[in-house]
């Protein structure tokens, strides 16, 4: 591709993602304007060169500009990246409408589906945006935790979208010798995969807190791509997307790694925590607690069977001990491994 012809970027939201992946395309020489919600954090940015809420003790790339206004983010941009929690994506998006302008190209980086509609981040954003944007609309997605990325080390990813040439500029966008991107068409099996990690990583997280072992939580993870595998193809998603890196790959670092967000919340629960001490600590949104609401409404409506998110659902929402999903998850109607 040739640089020039996505060289001015905005990413909306500057989270610890959010201003990771701003910090890497301005390292790469792309004008990016990095949209900020919080003004303490914007001060930071401009003045200190660093994000001490939420990527703290990492200094950023001088050229790196924050602003405070949706219009500033979006003047003269050839390309719009979303990297906004799942519960306020469509707000977001509603209001950068006005504006967005002809020929901008829109990429999400967040894992999540919509409680209310049950909706994909690309069904909401083709719910909110007219279907000249969805050709190039991409999904970027994989096992990538913000501050291994800020430092430099070997990481692996996938970027999704319809249009598989629109991917590939996509590719080189991000591209860098630490950061490698595979492309793929498979929009949905991303996102389904990129959403319900979270979910199986808070049960992977309790089966820690709770000490049952290893042996425990390899079958979890197992077990776990074998639920998302079942509504991914169920959703119309390539089972093979799920095998890869924004299925396996996501949800192995995910339920295993420590900086972890969702693992962490299963963790204090399988401690014996309550959901309300758990979020009333944490400054970042772990997704997989809202996620986990709209699994066990998606397995009811698609008939899909998703028996350790249904777990993780009772555990969060209904005050079920984690103890007691353990047995009921152990002892289940016997079943064949493999299904056709």
């Amino acid at each position: 591709m040739n640089k020039h012809e996505i060289s001015k970027i905005a990413v909306i939201g500057a989270g610890s993602w959010g201003t990771t992946l701003a910090n890497l395309l301005v390292g790469k020489g792309f004008k990016v304007d990095l949209w900020v919600r919080e003004e303490e954090v914007f001060n930071q940015i401009k003045n200190e060169r660093v994000n001490q809420v939420f990527l703290p003790g990492m200094e950023l790339v001088p050229r790196l500009n924050p602003v405070l206004s949706y219009e500033e983010a979006l003047e003269d941009k050839e390309l719009v990246l979303l990297v906004v929690p799942s519960h306020v994506f469509r707000d977001v998006l509603t209001n950068l409408k006005p504006y967005l302008k002809a020929g901008m190209s829109l990429m999400a980086a967040t894992k999540g589906i919509e409680n209310k509609t049950l909706m994909l981040m690309s069904q909401v954003a083709e719910s909110v945006l007219s279907n000249d944007y969805m050709e190039r609309f991409g999904c970027l997605a994989g096992p990538s935790f913000a501050k291994e990325v800020y430092k430099k080390h070997p990481t692996a990813v996938t970027i999704a979208c319809r249009d598989l040439a629109h991917a590939e500029k996509l590719q080189e966008l991000f591209y860098t010798g630490y950061f490698r991107i595979y492309i793929s068409e498979d929009l949905t099996g991303v996102q389904v995969a990129g959403a319900l990690k979270n979910v199986i990583a808070i049960g992977a997280g309790a089966a820690d807190g709770l000490q049952v072992g290893p042996n425990a939580r390899a079958a979890l993870i197992t077990r776990g791509l074998a639920e998302i595998t079942r509504l991914g193809v169920a959703m119309g998603a390539n089972p093979h997307t799920l095998a890869g890196l924004a299925g396996m790959g996501d949800l192995v670092l995910t339920c295993t790694g420590d900086l972890s967000r969702n693992r962490t919340v299963g963790l204090k629960m399988g401690k014996g925590m309550s959901l309300e001490e758990i979020t009333g600590s944490m400054n970042m949104v772990a997704e997989g607690i809202r996620t986990a609401r709209s699994a066990y409404e998606l397995g009811k409506k698609m008939e899909v069977e998703l028996p350790i998110s249904n777990q993780v659902y009772q555990i969060l929402y209904n005050g079920k001990d984690p103890q007691v999903a353990v047995r009921d998850l152990m002892t289940r109607e016997l079943k064949v491994e493999l299904e056709h």
